[in-house]
């Protein structure tokens, strides 16, 4: 039967642990400290600053649990050097939604790889606003939080709490937080060190409550050695109330908090009976335990006792939760512990540690288990074990505790498998040349690993390569390890490999992203879905938006209702967790608005490209870059506004350069640039931009209608009808249907300056035909064929109520059009213009104003490009509306 540790019996404040001080509090009456705490926690924000043992924590606990206390309180304590800001704002969350009562219809906050501190803050802000009776926050051990970021974060919270919200910080030293406004307005409250002293009359209740004799010179006595410290003060009571002679105890000994601590700590450790001693010493080496990992540290069972009667007797052990399972120790008793251990177990520290770091592997607490290792000396296993779960501790949202943790190795044991660590710590910080060099490393250890480290290796490694090459845009340079990386996820080798699931995931996420992107690889939709699918079986919601996300951009060329369902799930899971405005639902945003403006749309398409907006607000990678100026450029140029969408696609061409090696979608919006050029009445500049144009962009089927728009506008329908050619007859390659549906729309404005009418009306229908499944309106906007589709008799379509919505979009577009505010005319018309400006409003083709005029073909059409470029327009309706607006027409025909 095990020994009963020796200290008296105390209670719990609402299943959190009383601390050496809440005792304190508890046997003394120090009304007056609540008082001051209710008097500052009256300013928007109030700081507690005081040494370790002053008595924070407890006066904290104790202004929470006192009767009738009215607050909400939404209560923190900092994790021990934590060293990521994300970690701490999921937990202020969760505790603000936990006082504001409002957890039952959200989804638990989660951690992300990408974390976004400023959508974070304004959450948190959102939740306080929008609590009825006012949160109260409180923040204990705030010294912990090592993150500049994370301080900076709450800076920026601090000064922005709404009215019914305040905040209570508590720390061991003075933090630059940048409060400087709240201090100015009167708004800052602080309490120190001298505040929270005991003086001779609280030292003299401390003592007669906890049953010790002492005479009034000797309290005083104390009260002065200790300084009215409180940790010192309640340790001497319990020494006290055990000690044959108290006035000589107090006489002996003196020195600063830390002497007093440790020969006051000393002497209650050596009254504890040997099991309780030994349970101390070896599960010191921890920052916390509980029953089952202090029975592997003892070697045998029977701590949970223990621990529960070390609380109970309230003095250095400290339950962490509710249900009194973790335990700490104070950190001043923690530090004399450790001191001792190494003194009397020296040869068994390094096994301590290798015991603890395989529970915390077995309970998944990898990063606890790898500090362990670390502490063992085993530098080897400690990489292996980094390495193996650098996937998960980065979906973790734990980057900056991997980096401390690379830190922690000493120069010469930095082992190969750490390049991998490096690598994935680099890719998430958009250092890519770094994490370039670093997987240069690891593939060549890879290549000398033992086979059961080989496979798992290399699929690591490949799956970084192709996020890096996401990253880049370099999708062609990792075709060959996106072959290797589909083999071995999904062929029968998985048992042997031996994936971690979270490292499956989000390899099966980054080979449906390449080869999605690089559109010669199948099986980008599958993987995308297994991807999906296995995040929702691992619990990792972050990688299941992210797969739903990519594969509602896969569905891109599927018909549009698949699309916007794909899209709009990715959208609406993101929402729920909180992400729908981070960088990992772009790709659904971006799609959601490209489908909508291709559907005529335009303003709900404007509202999911506003959203997208945001959410590129940081670093996504060229691609989707890429994509969000070149749907911003097709819904400007929908809406008739030709000059501004020139600006969106140029700003594409930004991120288009940055693509590396050529890509159907960079393709695709030379080719729209190039036409709204032309749109815009520049086909000068449009026929410049094509000759720079490589060879292999240029036979893409998009630059090759984009080719026949500006021979259209260069009056040569014949060359335009050759340019499309290749697309209508499928030998060009094209990334979608819309392509060919254009090529149609221009090879009957073709045949319409040819004057084959005939033919114009078959090509239109062809068009048609081609939209009617999805009902797509937006090439048709794109292509300038109101005049087509105006001619074709309603009688000879098939598709009547189609061509009337068309035509309803593109004369709201030209309606549009008109309602921006144009500049008259950059130069006087001449009079050839004038004359050829008069048969404009007619039926004439050019071929029949040339006929009229006695000049030839070439002459109309060089002055119709002039008259085009002088009034600002793109196509003949908006020329003559123009010239009607400015009165040129009758001038024209005076």
């Amino acid at each position: 039967m095990m020994a009963t540790p020796t200290l008296g019996v105390g209670r719990r404040y609402q299943g959190r642990p009383l601390s050496v001080a809440r005792a304190t509090l508890r046997l003394v009456d120090r009304g007056d400290l609540l008082a001051a705490l209710d008097r500052a926690a009256a300013k928007k924000v109030t700081i507690i600053s005081a040494p370790a043992g002053s008595g924070k924590t407890s006066l904290l606990r104790a202004w929470a649990d006192r009767p009738g206390q009215p607050r909400r309180l939404a209560v923190v304590q900092v994790q021990r050097d934590q060293q990521d800001a994300q970690q701490f704002w999921l937990a202020l969350l969760s505790a603000v939604r936990d006082a504001s009562g409002t957890t039952s219809g959200a989804e638990p906050p989660a951690a992300t790889p990408e974390f976004n501190g400023q959508a974070m803050v304004d959450r948190v802000l959102a939740e306080l606003a929008d609590a009825r009776d006012g949160i109260t926050l409180v923040v204990d051990d705030l010294h912990e939080l090592n993150s500049p970021e994370a301080l900076a974060q709450l800076t920026r919270l601090l000064s922005g709490l709404p009215p019914n919200a305040h905040a209570v910080l508590a720390t061991r030293r003075d933090l630059r937080l940048g409060l400087h406004q709240l201090r100015l307005a009167g708004e800052l409250a602080e309490i120190r060190a001298a505040e929270l002293r005991f003086t001779e009359r609280e030292t003299r209740e401390l003592l007669e409550a906890s049953g010790v004799a002492l005479s009034e010179a000797g309290a005083a006595l104390l009260q002065q050695r200790t300084e009215g410290w409180a940790a010192g003060l309640r340790l001497a009571a319990i020494s006290l109330a055990a000690h044959p002679d108290p006035e000589r105890f107090v006489a002996a000994f003196s020195g600063s908090d830390h002497m007093v601590a440790e020969y006051l700590l000393a002497e209650m450790l050596d009254r504890q009976p040997a099991d309780v001693q030994d349970l101390l010493l070896r599960t010191s080496v921890l920052d916390r335990v509980n029953s089952q990992l202090a029975d592997v540290l003892t070697g045998r069972p029977g701590s949970e006792r223990i621990l529960l009667e070390l609380e109970d007797a309230n003095a250095f052990v400290v339950s962490t939760d509710p249900g009194r399972t973790w335990f700490r120790y104070h950190h001043l008793f923690a530090d004399l512990l450790r001191l001792e251990l190494r003194r009397r177990l020296p040869e068994e520290v390094p096994e301590l540690h290798r015991r603890a770091a395989q529970w915390f592997t077995q309970h998944g607490e990898v990063a606890e288990a790898i500090r362990h290792i670390q502490a063992a000396g085993d530098w080897p296993g400690a990489a292996r074990l980094l390495a193996d779960h650098s996937f998960s501790l980065m979906l973790d949202g734990q980057a900056q505790t991997m980096q401390a943790l690379l830190r922690a190795f000493p120069p010469g044991a930095d082992h190969p498998e750490l390049a991998l660590v490096r690598a994935t710590v680099d890719i998430a910080q958009g250092h890519l040349d770094d994490a370039a060099a670093h997987l240069t490393v690891a593939e060549a250890h890879a290549g000398t690993a033992p086979p059961d480290r080989r496979r798992r290796l290399q699929t690591a490694i490949a799956a970084l390569n192709l996020s890096l090459a996401g990253r880049r845009g370099n999708f062609a340079s990792v075709v060959e390890q996106a072959r290797f990386l589909a083999s071995p996820l999904t062929g029968p080798s998985d048992e042997d490999i031996a994936l971690g699931s979270d490292l499956r995931a989000v390899a099966l996420m980054n080979l449906g992203i390449v080869e999605e992107w690089s559109q010669g690889l199948p099986d980008g939709e599958r993987h995308l879905r297994e991807g999906a699918v296995l995040a929702r079986q691992i619990g990792r919601p972050y990688l299941e938006v992210a797969c739903l996300a990519q594969l509602g951009f896969a569905s891109k060329f599927r018909p549009v209702a698949i699309t916007r369902r794909r899209c709009r799930e990715a959208i609406a899971l993101a929402d729920r967790h909180g992400w729908g405005a981070d960088p990992i639902v772009a790709p659904a945003l971006v799609t959601l608005a490209a489908n909508l403006t291709l559907t005529g749309e335009f303003d709900e398409a404007d509202r999911w490209l506003q959203r997208t907006t945001q959410a590129l607000e940081t670093d996504t990678g060229p691609g989707i870059r890429l994509i969000a100026h070149t749907v911003g450029g097709l819904l400007l140029a929908g809406r008739g506004r030709h000059r501004e969408a020139l600006e969106e696609f140029r700003a594409a061409e930004r991120p288009r350069a940055q693509l590396e090696g050529s890509h159907a979608l960079a393709n695709q919006a030379a080719g729209w640039m190039l036409a709204t050029q032309v749109r815009a009445g520049l086909p000068g500049e449009a026929r410049a931009g094509l000759a720079a144009l490589d060879e292999e962009e240029a036979r893409s089927g998009e630059v090759c209608n984009a080719d026949a728009m500006i021979c259209l506008a260069e009056g040569e329908p014949a060359a335009a009808l050759s340019a499309v050619a290749s697309v209508l007859d499928g030998t060009a390659p094209v990334i979608g249907y819309t392509t060919v549906m254009e090529a149609h729309l221009l090879a009957g404005l073709a045949y319409r300056q040819l004057g084959d009418q005939r033919a114009a009306n078959r090509a239109a229908e062809h068009a048609l035909t081609l939209a009617e499944q999805d009902r797509l309106l937006l090439p048709f906007v794109m292509t300038g064929s109101a005049e087509l589709l105006e001619s074709l008799p309603r009688h000879g379509t098939a598709h009547a109520a189609l061509l009337a919505d068309i035509l309803d979009l593109v004369h709201s577009s030209s309606l549009a059009a008109e309602d921006q505010s144009a500049p008259p005319p950059t130069e006087e018309l001449s009079p050839g213009e004038l004359r050829v400006l008069r048969y404009l409003p007619t039926n004439l083709t050019r071929s029949e104003i040339a006929g009229e005029l006695s000049v030839s073909v070439y002459t109309v059409s060089t002055q119709i490009r002039s008259i085009y470029a002088k009034l600002g327009v793109a196509d003949r309706s908006a020329a003559v509306r123009r010239a009607r607006e400015l009165r040129l027409l009758a001038a024209a025909r005076s």
